[in-house]
């Protein structure tokens, strides 16, 4: 599957969300200055070329630095209070970097379930934020990244819409992968695997007790995979078709990637996850046992990913 078979990029996201309130406070603070009488009650004002005042209208809803709302009504209030703030948040997840959670065990060993990650959105380029509409070209996945991307839903599943994925980059675009016996063939040439030993798996990756633990040694980037004890999972051969990536998860027999429903077009990739921040299932700190969800968040497994 390709992305003429994809669903669209465009989805209700928290980005989507705070687009929707800075567009709807400027307009509110808008239709206030220039249609309520805003700009009537005006603290004295500091010389300014006319794009130095819109710049910072547009940042902060102000013309100048002693502007103030207070005589305005609330909602007028509220939007140029918190606009600023806002701005700056939509501005730092749209461009530069943004937090994911991982959802399940398929990136096992190399995350676990509840791990929160922080995803680098400028490694491969700048891009527009909710379209991800490529502005500048910077870089480009390599073999061994482990990238944040809109799911392509090839299925429509309904449950599946604009949901976000993580897997690390196998194939490149005119890759020809052969996965097979879980032996991992690129261009011809078998990657080498390093035995590390048996897994202990821990809370919600328990089942994945007794797999074979390994480290891949795909170029320059090395990593940890799972492999099953006693069964292969999924085989593929394949041509990587241009603009496309394949990807799998690292935890082998255990997740839903490439080999299942297909590529992942470049233009969903959202960014490349670079470190974990933190660990735990704040979930639970909206069920009926909030101190044993705080007991489990932790700091410890903060460090940058191979």
């Amino acid at each position: 599957m390709t992305i003429e078979n994809a669903s669209s990029f465009l989805a209700w996201d928290v980005s989507s969300y705070l687009a929707v309130f800075l567009i709807m406070a400027f307009i509110i603070v808008v239709t206030d200055h220039f249609f309520m009488g805003g700009s009537v009650v005006n603290a004295p004002t500091t010389k300014k070329s006319l794009l130095g005042k819109w710049l910072y209208f547009v940042c902060f809803l102000k013309l100048n630095k002693s502007k103030k709302y207070l005589h305005r009504s609330k909602i007028v209030q509220l939007s140029a209070e918190f606009y600023p703030m806002l701005l700056l948040i939509f501005a730092l997840r749209g461009f530069i970097v943004e937090p994911f959670r991982i959802p399940s065990n398929s990136m096992m060993p190399t995350f676990l379930t509840y791990d929160f990650l922080l995803v680098d959105k400028i490694s491969y380029g700048i891009h527009l934020p909710i379209l991800n509409t490529e502005l500048l070209d910077i870089g480009d996945p390599e073999r061994g990244d482990v990238v944040v991307f809109r799911y392509p839903n090839y299925e429509k599943r309904s449950t599946y819409k604009g949901a976000d994925f993580i897997k690390r980059v196998i194939g490149l675009p005119g890759d020809k992968i052969e996965y097979i016996n879980d032996q991992l063939t690129v261009n011809g040439e078998a990657v080498e695997y390093k035995k590390i030993g048996t897994y202990s798996g821990i809370e919600k990756g328990i089942e994945m007790t007794g797999y074979r633990h390994v480290r891949e040694l795909l170029g320059d980037n090395p990593h940890d995979v799972l492999l099953h004890p006693r069964k292969n999972s999924r085989s593929v051969r394949l041509v990587v078709p241009q603009g496309h990536y394949f990807v799998m998860g690292d935890n082998r027999a255990n997740s839903s990637d490439s080999r299942f429903w297909g590529f992942v077009p470049e233009k969903y990739i959202i960014g490349r996850a670079f470190y974990i921040w933190a660990h735990g299932d704040i979930g639970g700190l909206f069920s009926s046992s909030p101190l044993k969800a705080l007991k489990t968040f932790t700091f410890s497994r903060n460090g940058v990913i191979d």
